[in-house]
């Protein structure tokens, strides 16, 4: 690894968690109603979208509430961006003329963008017209996230509370997280991205003459290119900050109209941890302990930090099997050295392996190399992070939320070892927290190992894959770990846009969010009806090494004992393969 790879790596994690506190201690103020520095301009806004939906943001909700009305906003959500898909060759802001999209393939990016998975089987720029990218992807972008970030909040007010029948109040959460959060971050970050070159029109797509002409496949004369425009910026910045990960292009992120220099390539990087990481500081705010946050945010950067050091380092070891051939991998002035194939020059090693990891770690997808010209170890770092339940920082809410499930289970365990009913931050874990908190943890292997092995079973799922042995079986792994945890990202070695992999697709994504997201919040309404425990000497203190170990290590186990044996038949198994 060079000098100069570490030191980037090494900036984004300092600058990443400095921002964790200021950004966390804001959330912590929105979602506690304190006044912020914002409520003049953006307070009478709320109060007139409270007014025109009807919202009462005083009436709380006990968990049942608060779950149906998370349920019924994000089908009504669903339905519109179908709707708009079916239809959008009659509607304006389509200068490109583009057709409706099939069914299925709507069906699947509505599920998609909904869930906050953005798992996309079409190329953007040849398939969705401007007013979908907007009105629908767009603005799903933005609802999506914040519906994880409102669940989690949920969470925690069951955590704060004693013996109260509510947890706030769906709408209000949304609203504030959407207007208080969300916007102003994507407002400043569509700004920087516009003046690093990243595009923001609704011009139709311009021609530009090659300065080198070259010839098509048939042989024909090529000397124009066709360069797709777009209100880009503003997804862009979403689709990043929300970890929605949805790229308005095809080849997302490597395209120079969605990030377009150095500076932006960090700026979309660090956007995509950073309000995961942020959470973690709101997390410990509000229940009046900051240390359980930083605990928190410790056991995650553990573990991303060794998956990182992993997908770097045998990246810049480069592929085995080139030095037969006499191919030169070593790091120079005048070449980056190891496995370059699928990455930008321009971001190298460094920048592409820690991109895979983070938008992995997250549930963003998003891409700027291609993962599935990694090495298979390099691709084994990004596809175990999904693995592990998308809560190593995750996504914004969802993947806090997920890990303070493992948080409960890690107690529970202690528990057991000590004789002692388990409690985290006062509150007594029992039957029918675990039973929620099992739902939580074992859907997403489920879903993926079910569906995995009914595609490599099922003539519909064979015919897509494009890579024979234990590679192809990797590119169907990845691609339900992937919408079996909500990420979004995946290996290039699938034809996946067809009716088998968009239908069963689409049901992992609903199941892999709404199927975790349901009993999170029965245990937040359990654990708000509780009362807290005063500490005694049989307390677990889940602040320190010792509990962040603990918790690392369950995290660990439960996806090494799921996931192994697959790993093994695809990832693991190449590798070796590779180097014999």
């Amino acid at each position: 690894m060079t000098t100069n790879g570490l030191l980037q790596i090494v900036l984004y994690l300092v600058v990443l968690i400095v921002l964790a506190k200021p950004l966390g201690s804001y959330m912590a103020r929105v979602y506690e109603g304190e006044t912020t520095f914002l409520d003049r301009i953006l307070g009478p806004i709320e109060r007139l979208i409270y007014r025109v939906s009807g919202i009462l943001p005083e009436v709380e909700m006990n968990w049942k509430t608060y779950a149906v009305a998370m349920l019924i906003f994000n089908l009504f959500g669903l339905l519109v961006v179908y709707g708009l898909q079916r239809v959008q060759q009659v509607l304006p802001l389509n200068p490109q003329g583009l057709g409706a999209v099939s069914p299925d393939s709507a069906f699947n990016t509505a599920v998609s963008f909904a869930s906050n998975t953005n798992w996309q089987g079409y190329g953007g720029e040849t398939t969705m017209s401007y007013l979908t990218q907007v009105l629908a992807l767009t603005v799903q972008n933005f609802v999506s996230a914040a519906t994880g970030m409102a669940v989690l909040i949920a969470l925690i007010r069951g955590l704060q509370r004693k013996s109260a029948q509510t947890i706030g109040n769906f709408w209000s959460d949304l609203t504030r997280t959407t207007l208080y959060i969300l916007l102003p971050l994507s407002l400043i970050l569509a700004i920087i991205l516009v003046s690093q070159g990243v595009v923001q029109n609704f011009s139709a797509y311009q021609s530009a003459t090659l300065l080198q002409s070259t010839v098509d496949g048939n042989g024909a004369a090529v000397t124009t290119q066709m360069l797709p425009m777009g209100p880009a910026a503003s997804q862009i910045a979403i689709k990043q900050l929300g970890t929605n990960g949805g790229g308005f292009f095809n080849v997302n992120s490597s395209h120079p109209f969605e990030n377009a220099t150095p500076l932006s390539n960090f700026l979309e990087m660090l956007s995509i941890l950073l309000i995961p990481a942020a959470l973690c500081y709101t997390f410990g705010k509000m229940v009046k302990d900051t240390r359980q946050g930083w605990a928190v945010l410790a056991a995650m950067t553990v573990i991303f930090v060794a998956l990182l050091a992993l997908s770097v380092g045998v990246e810049y070891g480069g592929n085995p099997a080139f030095a037969p051939l006499g191919v030169d991998q070593t790091s120079s002035d005048v070449q980056p050295g190891g496995n370059m194939e699928g990455k930008e020059v321009r971001f190298g090693i460094a920048n592409s392996a820690l991109w895979a990891t983070a938008t992995t770690a997250a549930s963003n997808g998003s891409v700027n190399s291609m993962h599935d010209s990694f090495t298979p170890l390099g691709g084994l770092a990004p596809l175990w992070l999904m693995q592990l339940g998308e809560v190593i920082y995750g996504g914004v809410g969802s993947g806090l939320y997920g890990m303070l499930v493992f948080a409960i289970i890690a107690v529970f365990v202690a528990g057991l070892m000590v004789g002692r009913t388990p409690e985290y931050l006062g509150k007594k874990i029992e039957a029918y927290e675990m039973k929620m908190a099992s739902l939580v943890i074992l859907i997403p292997p489920i879903v993926v190992l079910g569906l995995t092995a009914l595609a490599v079973s099922t003539e519909a799922g064979k015919t897509a894959i494009s890579n024979p042995g234990a590679h192809g079986f990797s590119d169907v792994l990845y691609a339900f770990s992937s919408m079996g945890n909500n990420n979004g990202s995946a290996f290039a070695g699938l034809s996946a846009n067809n009716p088998f992999y968009n239908i069963v697709g689409g049901i992992a994504m609903l199941l892999a969010r709404y199927w975790l997201a349901i009993p999170t919040l029965a245990i937040a309404g359990s654990l708000a009806a509780k009362k807290i425990v005063p500490t005694g000497p049989g307390t677990l203190p889940t602040h320190t090494p010792l509990f962040i170990a603990m918790l690392i290590g369950v995290v660990l186990l439960v996806g090494a004992l799921t996931f192994i044996p697959a790993l093994a038949l695809g990832p693991i198994v190449e590798q070796l393969m590779m180097q014999g």
